[in-house]
């Protein structure tokens, strides 16, 4: 069986967003518990949607050039 550059992308992708799902709601989770750590459990959430928007929009730019040039 031979992995292509397109499966190991494929996973990168998986793991991107499975990662940020579940810091994101880790996150939650925290910030509905702590009361006096609110703030910093907030700030790390809006983090991990900001990390997963750039994320998604790296990979489809690179998608995006690979098909003009390829």
């Amino acid at each position: 069986m031979s992995v292509t550059v397109e499966d190991i992308s494929k996973a990168i992708i998986l793991l991107i967003r499975l990662g940020s799902a579940a810091r994101m709601a880790y996150c939650m989770i925290r910030l509905g518990a702590a009361d006096e750590d609110g703030a910093q459990y907030k700030k790390r959430a809006r983090n991990t949607l900001v990390f997963y928007i750039i994320a998604e929009s790296i990979w489809s730019i690179k998608d995006v050039v690979l098909r003009y040039y390829g």
